[in-house]
């Protein structure tokens, strides 16, 4: 992938989670998710929100990253936060057990090495869940966005229906009960 589709990928991901972040300033009740491409971003939006409400949002992000509030870029609910959570705490658990496994010269992970190693799994998992979400701030700020919008403008944004993958995370977010589902396409050019 050229560096001029992953640029885009990076702003248009920094324009989803600004829009995000102004939408929870103006609404407590309400849950989103978005995924970002080279030509825009998709936004999942469960709870009561207007079309006006969207609109506004999108717009007020990009005139903000615009102005310079490159803080609006970032969201603590990342994919990359929780993929480095998930990849830390899974890597700690890893490490603690097979250390454990060796001590013991165990070739198998047995009870016996289960019940020795897990106060300190457990105390290995949950250093790496403090460091990891300051690392995956940090990682979104340097790699997965780009606050620095440049050329990119919006040029669309329209109401589609959720798909398959909407209402998977309308499950995963523990929104099965709330059917107020809004999904919209943000398209941007330049």
């Amino acid at each position: 992938m050229s560096t001029y589709w992953l640029d885009r990928v990076r702003r248009n991901h920094a324009l989803e989670h600004a829009t995000i972040n102004v939408m929870s300033k103006k609404h407590n009740d309400f849950s989103a998710q978005g995924n970002s491409t080279p030509w825009g971003f998709n936004l999942n939006l469960f709870g009561d929100v207007s079309d006006e409400d969207v609109n506004e949002a999108v717009n007020t992000a990009y005139t903000r990253l615009q102005a310079g509030e490159e803080k609006l870029a970032l969201h603590p609910g990342c994919g990359t936060v929780l993929l480095t959570t998930a990849i830390m705490a899974t890597l700690a658990a890893q490490a603690t057990l097979s250390i454990e496994r060796r001590r013991q010269n165990s070739k198998v992970l047995d009870l016996a090495v289960l019940t020795a190693a897990l106060p300190v799994t457990v105390m290995a998992v949950f250093i790496s869940l403090l460091i990891s979400r300051p690392l995956g701030m940090t990682i979104q700020k340097n790699y997965t966005v780009d606050p620095h919008l440049g050329e990119l403008q919006v040029k669309e944004i329209s109401r589609v229906s959720p798909s398959l993958v909407t209402r998977t995370f309308q499950l995963l977010l523990g929104q099965a009960k709330n059917q107020n589902v809004k999904s919209y396409k943000v398209v941007t050019v330049g």
